[in-house]
């Protein structure tokens, strides 16, 4: 008698967890597949790409030199050379000194004539310097090819100064704008245009003249 009830229990007790040792591992293998699953979806597998930082010097001055050409108004288009050194305040404002001459032409008056001449060859001369400041904004950049991108800038400039012509010096309003194009982190073309505003009275009367000039230029940071 007590070993049918012993028998009964046991077949009670034991069947229970026979059943849960069938399906407990298919249950922790299900739960492991929806965890992959769910895995994948909130904390994908993203390849991280290597970014290379744009390479700059961050010094502050700039040495340059230009060669273009300058129309003084009456007197033609002449070659102009020159220099400029500036330094870059912040990012976008810097202040610029620059040095420009150049030899102006005989006036239309003068080749008609015949043989009058207004100017020496020495007072033909003509000489400016001038302290402007500068906005750079715009940055933007150039690609060459697939491998090569070059940044380049916008800038606006005013200033004022003198201009010796004519053996006198004329006090000169100076407004331009200008593109740069970084080659590397430490050299940089300009292309830019610039209006030298300033009043002579060279033919007897008072005369606001406007001298467009247009240049190129190549500068040093350091």
């Amino acid at each position: 008698m007590e070993t049918g009830i012993q028998r009964v229990f046991l077949k009670r007790c034991l069947q229970p967890l026979l059943l849960a040792c069938m399906f407990l591992p298919g249950l922790a293998a299900a739960q492991d597949q929806d965890d992959d699953e769910l895995g994948k979806i909130i904390t994908p597998d993203l390849e991280r790409r290597q970014i290379k930082e744009s390479m700059l010097d961050s010094e502050n001055f700039e040495l340059g030199a230009f060669y273009g050409v300058l129309n003084v108004e009456d007197f033609g288009s002449n070659p102009v050379v020159g220099f400029h050194f500036s330094y870059h305040v912040t990012e976008s404002f810097f202040l610029e000194a620059a040095y420009g001459e150049s030899e102006t032409e005989k006036t239309s008056y003068e080749l008609l004539s015949g043989g009058v001449e207004l100017l020496t060859e020495e007072e033909r001369q003509l000489r400016y310097y001038n302290l402007s400041i500068g906005y750079a904004f715009l940055p933007g950049q150039v690609y060459i090819g697939k491998r090569w991108a070059f940044n380049t800038r916008i800038y606006l400039i005013g200033g004022a100064g003198n201009t010796e012509f004519a053996d006198k010096e004329y006090f000169t309003y100076n407004l331009g704008a200008g593109l740069r194009f970084y080659a590397t982190d430490w050299i940089a073309f300009d292309l830019s245009m610039r209006n030298h505003a300033f009043t002579h009275e060279l033919f007897g009367e008072s005369k606001n003249t406007n001298n467009l000039e247009a240049r190129f230029g190549l500068s040093l940071y350091f």
